[in-house]
């Protein structure tokens, strides 16, 4: 419905083209990857082998992971799971389960015993005297296994960001080695932690492998690679840097005001990826060296697989009561509290309709009229391939390689009680005509 009354930018849809560059058979090319390895040389029949199982939505993770677990027991190998994820899932055991649960990783599914604690063992402690947290089943098992997404971090920047690494400090560190290292990012930079940490682990917990994986721009797996502890390093840098080219972008650089139809911890770390809208090293502003600029962001909703996390909604400054009322407050403060980060769980400027949101938030961006501003709606920062741009956008996204125009510029559309469609809606009924 359109609202006469209402001043502000008509939007277009467009679509982007990214190198959808992707692993066809995932179980297959874990199983080729990992016999690269050749652990048989390294694990003796009947051992046990910890696998670590994450919280960051990475796609086909339970393919992954019993591709993983069938191998090991090809090698008569025992195998188990280990949830490593830090203090997601609010901390508890039964939360960390459930969000396996979610993403179809159980004992049934896997046929393998899943052994989630909260405990963990100090295993030694850092040169700079940092105590490394692990987690007390992994330390029991005979070999670790590490398996994760390679990915830009979305709070600093270094050669070494999210991936295996992260997953022996954070994830099997559990909450009190992520508690730990947050705390010790106040007198060393995270890069000097990562270092620190990882060679502890490498030393004192018996890693025998890694399982890397990188995602293209659709959420999709891209690359699979095996690696071994003592490439850790070396090849983590190398897949950082292909994970970055493969990473979804906004069309433009300067957005006045961008619409997430819904953030969350299944989505990225803080609930939005920084790397994406521009906030990775200040909360509430682009700086030089971030790629794109938004003055503004509306957080429409969370995710449901964020488990009312609402984690990263204080980058925005506008959201909307519907939204707060799904706020898991707990879930919330114990992440913002582990990782040191208590902005990231602030609750923005709050309206009772989308409508009203947009009307406040065009108020606040300087001398622009309302209708010339830059204003883009996405569903998720996962998700770019198919969004709304405003037509001040448009010339300038033309120029960005692969973007379709899909139709005619038309005014925002609200329902009765003043709220948009969602993006993912939009483009669905504009395929079924």
């Amino acid at each position: 419905m359109t609202d006469p009354s209402f001043v502000g930018p008509r939007m277009v849809p467009v679509r982007q083209q990214f190198d959808r560059t992707r692993v066809e058979n995932v179980a297959d090319e874990v199983e080729r990857q990992l016999q690269r390895l050749r652990l048989e040389e390294t694990i003796r029949p009947g051992e046990t082998v910890a696998v670590t199982v994450g919280s960051r939505g990475i796609a086909g993770i339970a393919t992954i992971t019993r591709a993983i677990v069938e191998h090991l027991k090809s090698i008569s190998a025992a195998p188990f799971l280990v949830p490593a994820m830090g203090s997601h899932g609010g901390g508890t055991v039964e939360g960390q389960l459930g969000v396996l649960r979610e993403y179809g990783v159980t004992e049934e599914s896997m046929g393998v015993p899943i052994r989630a604690s909260m405990e963990t063992v100090i295993v030694d402690r850092t040169a700079q005297g940092i105590p490394v947290h692990f987690d007390r089943h992994a330390s029991e098992a005979d070999h670790v296994l590490v398996a994760n997404r390679i990915k830009p971090h979305t709070g600093f920047v270094g050669e070494i960001e999210s991936g295996l690494h992260k997953m022996m400090l954070i994830g099997l560190g559990k909450q009190a080695g992520a508690v730990t290292y947050h705390r010790a990012i106040k007198d060393h930079t995270f890069p000097e932690i990562i270092s620190a940490v990882a060679d502890v682990v490498l030393k004192r917990c018996s890693v025998v492998a890694g399982l890397a994986i990188v995602e293209n721009a659709y959420d999709e797996t891209a690359l699979i690679e095996a690696v071994a502890p003592a490439e850790f390093l070396d090849r983590e840098k190398e897949l950082l840097l292909q994970a970055r080219r493969w990473l979804p972008r906004l069309p433009v650089a300067e957005v006045d005001l961008l619409i997430i139809d819904r953030i969350g911890k299944d989505i990225s770390g803080t609930g939005m990826d920084t790397n994406v809208v521009g906030r990775k090293r200040k909360d509430d502003a682009a700086t030089p060296q971030d790629d794109v600029s938004c003055k503004r962001i509306f957080a429409r909703g969370l995710s449901a697989g964020s488990h009312g996390n609402a984690t990263g909604i204080g980058l925005a400054e506008f959201t909307t009561r519907c939204v707060v009322g799904q706020i898991d407050e707990h879930s919330t403060r114990v992440n913002c509290i582990t990782s040191g980060h208590p902005r990231a769980g602030m609750i923005p400027l709050v309206f009772d309709s989308d409508r009203e949101v947009i009307d406040a938030a065009l108020q606040t961006i300087g001398m622009v009229e309302p209708h010339e501003a830059r204003v883009i709606q996405i569903t998720d920062t996962l998700h770019l391939a198919e969004l709304l741009i405003s037509e001040p956008c448009v010339e300038e996204a033309k120029r960005s390689d692969g973007l379709e125009i899909l139709g005619e510029a038309s005014p925002m559309q609200f329902d009765e009680q003043g709220n948009l469609p969602d993006v993912a809606s939009l483009f669905e009924q504009q395929k079924r005509g």
